[in-house]
């Protein structure tokens, strides 16, 4: 009687089988390889009040900026959430950063929301303006326009920091 060409010899089988677990296995653990872990973000210190309200506006932001998911920061905080690699780094409760004080005339609005922009190394930090709480975005060069980041996260800032002045 022919062979049926369908059927393979048990032991054919298994030996595929264990080659082909040991292949999956070596790509799982190269994928998690890849993997960026956490970033790495300054924690501000606001008081209790602050830090309550920023906690509910990280709480807030969407699952991705500029098509980057969600990933964790590092130290782990209620005021700081991070996306993609390099990171998009998001701190609420920080500071106003130096020279904002004259920025009002520098401010620019973006789906209803104020921000002050400042050009560093490999980006830009974009701050909220005429708001309760200073949220800060520092995005990197590869994502150029960095201020397209400002479009994704517009909802959550409207809806958890209360505007005190709007941009003139």
């Amino acid at each position: 009687m022919p062979r049926r060409p369908h059927l393979i010899p048990i032991a054919a089988v298994h030996g595929r089988r264990a080659r082909l677990g040991a292949a999956s296995a070596v790509i799982v653990f190269a994928l998690a390889g890849c993997s960026p872990g956490p970033a790495k973000i300054a924690v501000p210190s606001p008081g209790p009040e602050v830090a309550d309200a920023c906690t509910a506006l990280i709480q807030a932001m969407p699952a991705k900026v500029l098509d980057a998911k969600r990933r964790k920061a590092e130290p782990a905080s209620a005021l700081t959430t991070a996306y993609g690699d390099p990171a998009i780094e998001v701190t609420c409760g920080v500071a106003p950063p130096a020279g904002m004080a004259a920025a009002q005339s520098q401010c620019f609005e973006v789906n209803g929301v104020g921000w002050y922009a400042q050009q560093v190394t490999n980006g830009y930090l974009f701050t909220t303006i005429g708001r309760k709480l200073y949220l800060e975005l520092a995005v990197p060069n590869k994502y150029a326009p960095e201020a397209n980041a400002l479009t994704d996260v517009s909802d959550a800032v409207k809806a958890h920091n209360t505007l005190i002045t709007p941009c003139t």
